[in-house]
């Protein structure tokens, strides 16, 4: 039945998109929300003890939904993609609904709602991980890049689109920023369960892998929980990496991770399909697909704080605001995707992924390269085209490289590989986190106690209180920049600015003050963050290269894969 196959196809398509759209929408739509959250249920999130409630309410979505996506996109394999995934949007929906009818207040409603926010993960997690899998059963090969393309632009731009959308909803009230996924959420649940099939080919029914699934399971989480209590301050110290708590969880998840490969390699029905890694397309595109996740992560984070923290106080617009404007500012970003990421994915399906997806990464190490040369107060056009040219780059990177990896592997198989996959890109996500805070902090650790200081006293504040606030931790002074704090009234606190003249208190708490303060710290901070990106991006375009020519796809019985296949992209 060619017609309703090719009807059916756009159906997949439309759904899955949207399933995409709202998890990744979700994932950073609480970025900006955050200061209305806090203020909704009455906490101050910049207290110390209290910091760990932000990060988790940040960080609980993305960990779990990293962790389970390989689980996921297994279980899709042995009892149905289309299952599993309709059962993720119920779920989800249902956790967004709890979420904005969220009861309480203070530190209990800060953890009912990051308990909510993990189960609307598990959701996320299951459409994240079956979704690929079922674009790829409905699709034909000449069209595949196409498909995935356009889901997966999709979901880079929900990212994106969280921050905007966040800002807007969170000005008129916290609890529509979970209510907004809600209709969207019973419209796709309902059209999944009515509208979608079972088309690909599923793996033999086996037993599930509990010792994979434990050791994998708990090891990620302890690597990426020590990664969120790696960033915090602990002790003197301006972050907790030499904790011994931390310590502690990273070498438990890192030999958890260990003995994950070994029962893997003895179980016979393995959560991790190890022998996909022999497929150059697959292990090259994963690698990829992680450097280029942990880069995008950094520059995400690193342009909020950027916009919100400096330039868009300096031209004038209050700490309060500046949320909803970093995401309207950062719109040439998502443009970039959405006009890169379906043509390129129509392209790789007659050409092959290697050229765009390598071309990608270079153009986004380009546009990386050219962000350390701004200035700190840049000019706004400058700066949209670089974030336009990196949102092409990673647009023009997204859709070939998704496509090169599963059209790689066996069909009974993409379940598990479209989970693999998603466990990268999210993973790499949360390291993202870790990684490009923890060089921010350490650069502006150099510096910003003795520009802080001397800023402080020349205004009027004691000696001894202006040497107490130049040696917090700057990681206070990052995270009330990212939430749309002013950082130095905070700092500071009602107390402090009391004792001052109008005119001093007025000049420590304007616009221009802690931007002009921070500006010179923060670009040698940012100096080492977009480093590092950079470097990322090039092995990602040289791994790109490495997946092999041509447009091999795996065949799509069940048959060994030819000896070229398994080198091809």
């Amino acid at each position: 039945m060619p017609a309703e196959r090719d009807r059916y196809k756009w159906v997949a398509l439309s759904n899955t998109t949207l399933g995409m759209l709202v998890a990744t929408i979700n994932s950073s739509i609480v970025i900006i929300s955050l200061p209305a959250i806090f203020r909704g249920i009455h906490l101050d999130p910049l207290r110390p003890g209290n910091v760990s409630y932000l990060l988790w309410m940040l960080m609980g979505y993305l960990v779990i939904s990293a962790v389970l996506v390989v689980a996921f996109g297994r279980l899709g394999d042995i009892y149905g993609r289309v299952k599993m995934y309709n059962a993720g949007f119920a779920i989800f929906t249902a956790a967004s609904i709890a979420l904005a009818l969220t009861p309480g207040v203070g530190s209990a409603a800060a953890l009912e709602l990051i308990a909510l926010r993990i189960v609307q993960g598990v959701g996320g997690a299951l459409l994240m991980a079956n979704s690929m899998a079922i674009l790829t059963d409905a699709f034909p090969v000449g069209q595949r890049g196409m498909a995935l393309g356009i889901n997966q632009v999709a979901a880079l731009a929900g990212s994106f689109m969280g921050l905007l959308i966040g800002g807007l909803l969170a000005d008129t009230n916290w609890r529509a920023v979970f209510l907004v996924s809600v209709p969207f959420g019973i419209f796709g649940t309902v059209w999944g369960y009515l509208k979608l099939r079972e088309t690909g080919q599923r793996g033999t029914r086996g037993r599930i892998d509990w010792a994979g699934n434990l050791t994998f399971g708990v090891g990620l989480i302890a690597v990426l929980v020590a990664i969120t209590y790696g960033i915090q301050p602990y002790g003197g110290h301006t972050m907790g990496w030499t904790s011994s708590l931390v310590l502690a969880l990273l070498l438990g998840g890192v030999a958890l991770l260990g003995l994950f490969l070994v029962v893997e390699r003895r179980s016979q029905d393995p959560l991790f399909q190890l022998d996909l890694f022999r497929i150059r397309a697959f292990s090259a595109g994963n690698l990829a697909g992680l450097l280029a996740s942990i880069s995008r992560g950094g520059l995400q984070f690193m342009l909020i704080i950027w916009l919100q923290g400096i330039w868009l106080p300096l031209h004038g617009y209050s700490f309060a605001s500046t949320p909803l404007w970093a995401g309207i500012y950062m719109i040439p970003l998502t443009l970039g995707f959405l006009v890169a990421g379906p043509v390129s994915g129509w392209l790789s399906d007659h050409h092959g992924a290697r050229p765009f997806a390598t071309g990608g990464m270079l153009l986004t190490a380009a546009s990386f390269a050219a962000l350390m040369l701004l200035p700190i107060d840049f000019p706004y056009l400058v700066f949209a085209a670089l974030l336009l040219l990196n949102g092409i780059g990673s647009g023009l990177f997204a859709a070939p490289n998704t496509a090169g990896i599963m059209n790689s592997v066996p069909a009974r198989q993409r379940g598990a590989a479209s989970g693999m996959r998603a466990t990268f890109q999210n993973a790499g996500f949360v390291l993202s986190i870790g990684l490009f805070f923890s060089l921010m902090i350490a650069g502006l650790a150099a510096r910003l106690p003795t520009t802080l200081y001397s800023g402080l006293t020349a205004n009027g504040v004691p000696p001894a209180t202006a040497e107490r606030i130049a040696h917090l931790p700057p990681v206070g002074s990052l995270f009330a920049a990212f939430l749309g704090y002013n950082p130095i009234r905070t700092l500071l606190g009602p107390a402090a600015l009391a004792r001052l003249s109008p005119a001093q208190a007025s000049n420590l708490t304007g616009t221009d003050f802690f931007p002009r303060l921070i500006a010179g710290p923060f670009q040698h901070g940012l100096a080492i963050v977009f480093l590092a990106a950079l470097v990322m991006s090039l092995v990602a375009a040289g791994a790109s290269w490495l997946r092999g020519g041509g447009r091999y796809v795996h065949e799509e019985l069940d048959q060994p894969a030819p000896a070229a296949a398994r080198t091809g992209g």
